[in-house]
């Protein structure tokens, strides 16, 4: 079983990918994630989660290296993370009562033969029409921090959620089937995981 590597501090994506039975250790990549480009949201998320499995691969040979990068679009603005309160109901109140994009990219970086494969999956969320109090409500948590767009479909931030058209988990920050299939072209499958 090849050496597997997940290139995140994201426990998001930790949760998703240790569900999966696959065996793996995280080795977080510091990398540029900066959002500020006019690229295509989807090469840009490509670019990014290429970026992250790149940042560690010379720590690691003979390893399968996963990285992902999550972010929102909304009427064609890059969303990230925000980093205060203020920020995030900023976002959130964008976001309110309207539809957004979920874009994950998501990279395997063989280092053995030091190929690289990626690719992105997009999913379309439907808030909820909240109340001003309600979003105040919400950032007081303390969930929305740190999180793209400023909330956690997975926790609290359920709630805002009306419905979603695709891949829940790609909202959470992992896309499985997609990055399952991946994996099967390079020879990881369920089978071979011990499940």
């Amino acid at each position: 079983m090849r050496k597997i590597i997940l290139a995140s501090a994201s426990p998001r994506r930790r949760e998703i990918l240790k569900s999966t039975g696959i065996k793996f250790i995280v080795d977080h990549a510091d990398c540029d994630e900066s959002l500020h480009s006019f690229k295509d949201p989807h090469n840009l998320a490509r670019e990014i989660s290429e970026r992250k499995a790149l940042a560690i691969a010379n720590k690691h040979d003979d390893a399968l290296i996963i990285a992902a990068d999550t972010f929102i679009v909304f009427k064609n603005e890059l969303m990230g993370k925000p980093h205060t309160d203020k920020e995030a109901l900023r976002m959130l109140s964008q976001l309110n009562g309207k539809k957004h994009s979920v874009i994950t990219g998501f990279s395997v970086l063989d280092t053995a033969k030091q190929k690289i494969t990626s690719g992105t999956v997009e999913t379309t969320v439907f808030f909820n029409k909240m109340t001003d109090d309600e979003l105040k409500a919400y950032v007081k948590t303390g969930e929305p921090l740190d999180k793209a767009g400023a909330y956690a479909i997975q926790g609290r931030g359920a709630f805002l959620i009306k419905k979603i058209e695709g891949d829940y988990l790609n909202v959470v920050g992992l896309p499985l089937w997609e990055l399952f299939k991946t994996l099967k072209k390079i020879g990881i499958t369920i089978q071979n995981t011990g499940i």
